[in-house]
Parts: C-alpha cells; structure tokens; sequence
C-alpha cells in the first residue's frame, strides 16, 4: 500500500483526507495547524478527522525544522501531499517522496497564485474559479499542474459560498486523479506562469470602501470579505459603516457625485457613483446592526453619502 504523509488545514484539508483513506492510501502521519485564537474558525479540524482514523497528529510552528523533517523521514512516505496548509514546504521535506509532492490550491492555476485566491478571485469579478492539483516546488503554486476542476462563481455568491464550492471541486479533482499519483503514472503539464498571477495575504483594512467606485466594485468587494472574514467598511457622518452583505439586481438609478446609501421604506440601499444599486443585506454601524430604520433614526435622514476611510479610521 503505497504511504502518503499529509500536511493539511482546513475544510479542504478534512475532505481530501478523506479520500486519500477512501482511495487506499495508508496515511501513517498528519500535520496540520493549532487554531490561531485571534481566527474566526469556521472551518472543520484536520486533527480531529485525523485522530478519528487513528493517524498520528503534529502541529509543528515550522515543518521545515531538522526534527520535523526527520520525523517525516521515519513516516516513510511514498507520496507527499498539501492541502490548504499554511506553510511552505522546504527542499529536505519536497526530497523525500519518491512519488513527488503534491498541492491542492483554490484557483484555476496559474491565475491567483499566491495567498486567499477565493477572495481575491470574487475581488475582481472572475465568473469561476476551480481547485487546482499541481506538483510542489521550492517557489509557491509554481509547479506542474495535473489536472483542474472549474467551479462557477455566480454574481450574488459570498466567499463562504464559493469556498464551499471550492472545497468539492478539490475533493473531486483528488478522486479523479489519486490513482495515477499512486501508481506514479500521473501526466503532468508544466504551468507558464506569465499567463498568471500572484496576490498577497489580505488583512482587515484591505476591506475599505472607496466612496468613488460603481456599485459592482463595492459589491465585489463585500461579497469578497463578507462574515466569516472581517467584513467591508466605509463611513458615513464620520462614524464607522460595516457592508456585511450586498445583493445585486442589475437596478439603476441616476448616478450620484459619490456612493450614497438610501433608506427606502424598511429597505437599505447603496447607490453606486455610477448609479448602480444594490440592495444592503446586513449592515453595521459601531458594531451595532444599522436599518433604514435605525438610520432615521440617528440621523433624520432617507440619504446619506459615503465618505472615504481615513489612515487613522
């Protein structure tokens, strides 16, 4: 039975161990992540999955350690593999696999390599977006590819949602192609990644609403970031406004000098500066949840514009 050692996280992590153990891969070690306490974890635990199999589980701060790599080392593994771990895996761990090591990463490689693909995928308004399983090199995401999966992003989808998707597409293109990684028989196609793209880590303030955009780019933005990550943000009346979930109709109305949001009988609406409108889902205002309602009544008004975030906000 042919030995695959698993670094895993995540969702993705939980599901594609399961079909390494359902396609017949001995798993004789795991390592994941502890649960970072400052994180929303919304997301399934490989160490709990692991132990379920009976598999012995590490959550090593750096797999690349000499301690690690040798522990690995006396897992024996035929195969290696990472699905959604956090960490690079250095040249000592990628050597000992006679098989190869092998990736699963959120996107239709070689577009969106690099950190958060499913948010930064939503961000741009992409129509799909897929799990890609590649072989893994010293630089991030570069490796051959062998083989996709494409999954729809559809226009009102959140990043929970295509996530989501995301996360079967990966079990799906493991399924398809485990068996030939197995029998080391898989074909793989070198990427070009000058046909790609690279993207960074987000962090919470990337979430700010630019008064100036159309509607399309601020409801890109908080489908993007929308609960369980930090949210999108603006300010009206110099007060903090939190964009928890935006729907898009396609409406127009005529376009306004900067976005403006509307109270419209018991409904919230953002008013694009290129007149798009959408219909606001959930809002916050200090933390508080924000109606049209609430709106008149702190600020006896049915319109208010949008103001830029300041540094300092």
């Amino acid at each position: 039975m042919t030995r695959a050692v698993v670094f895993a996280y995540h969702n993705v992590g939980v599901r594609c161990l399961d079909v390494l153990r359902a396609g017949g891969a001995e798993v004789p070690l795991v390592l994941t992540h502890e649960d970072d306490p400052d994180e929303t974890v919304w997301f399934g635990s490989v160490a709990t999955r692991a132990r379920l199999y009976g598999i012995p589980v590490i959550a090593p701060q750096d797999p690349n350690r000499v301690d690690v790599v040798e522990r690995v080392r006396s897992a024996a593994p035929d195969i290696v593999f990472s699905f959604y771990y956090r960490h690079l895996l250095g040249p000592r761990l990628l050597a000992l696999p006679r098989l190869g090591a092998f990736n699963i990463h959120g996107s239709l490689l070689p577009q969106y390599r690099g950190r958060a693909p499913v948010n930064w995928a939503i961000l741009h308004g992409e129509r799909e977006t897929g799990a890609t399983l590649h072989e893994m090199t010293a630089k991030p995401d570069a490796g051959r590819i062998v083989d996709r999966e494409r999954v729809p992003i559809l226009p009102n989808d959140v990043a929970r949602e295509v996530f989501d998707k995301v996360t079967v597409a990966a079990e799906i293109v493991l399924e398809r192609c485990l068996p030939s990684l197995l029998a080391g028989s898989a074909r793989l196609e070198p990427q070009n990644l000058a046909l790609g793209s690279y993207h960074g880590r987000r962090r919470p303030a990337d979430g700010a609403i630019d008064p100036d955009w159309p509607a399309r780019r601020i409801h890109d933005l908080v489908r993007a970031v929308a609960p369980p990550y930090p949210g999108a943000f603006c300010m009206i009346e110099g007060r903090r406004l939190r964009l928890l979930g935006t729907f898009d109709s396609g409406r127009h109305a005529a376009p306004p000098s900067r976005t403006i949001l509307l109270a419209r009988d018991a409904e919230l609406h953002l008013c694009g500066a290129d007149g798009g409108l959408l219909l606001v889902l959930q809002a916050e205002l200090d933390g508080q949840p924000f109606t049209a309602a609430r709106m008149r009544e702190l600020f006896g008004t049915d319109s208010l514009t949008l103001q830029k975030v300041s540094a300092n906000t």
